[in-house]
């Protein structure tokens, strides 16, 4: 499939303007839309494999195909979610020139494509690699796919911040890579909520080492079964009677694999509680667990000297 080829299929009548769309000098600097040109947005954090993989159906070519035309050589093989594809420079100029959109926004958008302007001289290549389970996009919601692609796909794949764990407009949510389908969150009202309060807590100046402690605290809660079990299981049964695929996937448990899930509305409530705390020596250990236990809703927390959140509170405050 040659840069020939990929144009060809942009194009119902040929035209002067059309035939010129993948010349060599298009990977120098994208020129303006020519009539033909497929123009495929991508989404929010979306993985650079996803983004690649929409655009080379939109024009019907496999991905090699897609990349082959673009000038752009292809190294190693892979699939999201468990691999990304890579892009030097030269090959983010390229793509940029076949979508005509300018690098910088397919940048902001894709948060793997290169950000240094250097190596100009090599080659334009993709190499897949590999992701850690950590690394790993998850599932778009699919209405929002659906709504950005004019309905040619419900399937793309993002590299979420945390704030985004949800998507309180279609009420979908994919907080693990291995769930091959979006959770439906309408049952559990206390998660958009939880949503719109994350968003808040961004504007506070300790808002990720908060986050982070507290992600860290209700994880090591869930999975020790402290404080707040008989409230998550019951947020994970409404999660499974609404999403009974939680049940069929193989690879992990639906109490592993809506996890983060269903500990959202108080790692964010214990996320700002912890951002906005006053340092000693105003308040002690205990007016600190007394408070955060009254924003948890809880008559009070488990005095446990070992509790990672006594343990937060007490070595890393101080």
């Amino acid at each position: 499939m040659s840069r020939t080829d990929l144009a060809a299929r942009t194009t119902v009548t040929p035209s002067p303007a059309q035939a010129a769309i993948l010349t060599a000098e298009a990977w120098l600097q994208p020129p303006p839309a020519a009539p033909g040109v497929l123009r495929v947005r991508p989404l929010p954090f979306e993985a650079t494999a996803s983004y690649a993989q929409r655009l080379a159906i939109a024009y019907q070519l496999t991905l090699p195909q897609l990349l082959d035309g673009a000038g752009i050589t292809r190294h190693r093989h892979g699939t999201p979610p468990t691999a990304e594809l890579h892009l030097n420079h030269n090959a983010a100029r390229h793509l940029a020139a076949l979508t005509r959109i300018p690098l910088p926004h397919l940048t902001r958008a894709l948060p793997h494509l290169p950000l240094s302007d250097a190596a100009h001289t090599t080659k334009a290549a993709a190499y897949w690699k590999r992701l850690n389970a950590e690394q790993q996009p998850v599932r778009a919601c699919t209405l929002c796919t659906r709504h950005r692609t004019h309905d040619t796909t419900d399937t793309a794949w993002v590299h979420r911040p945390p704030h985004r764990l949800i998507c309180p407009r279609h009420h979908q949510a994919a907080p693990d890579p291995r769930l091959t389908s979006t959770i439906h969150t309408r049952a559990v009202p206390e998660l958009p909520a939880a949503h719109h309060a994350h968003q808040q807590l961004l504007h506070h100046p300790r808002a990720v080492t908060a986050w982070t402690a507290a992600r860290a605290i209700t994880t090591r809660w869930y999975d020790h079964q402290h404080h707040l079990t008989h409230r998550w299981h019951t947020r994970l049964n409404q999660l499974i009677t609404d999403s009974p695929q939680l049940n069929t996937t193989s690879s992990a448990s639906p109490a592993l694999l809506a996890r983060d899930l269903v500990t959202y509305p108080e790692t964010v409530t214990l996320a700002r509680t912890l951002a906005t705390l006053p340092n000693p020596p105003h308040h002690t250990t205990n007016d600190a667990l007394n408070l955060i236990a009254h924003r948890l809703g809880l008559p009070r927390l488990a005095s446990n000297a070992n509790d990672p959140l006594r343990v937060f509170l007490t070595h890393t405050r101080h």
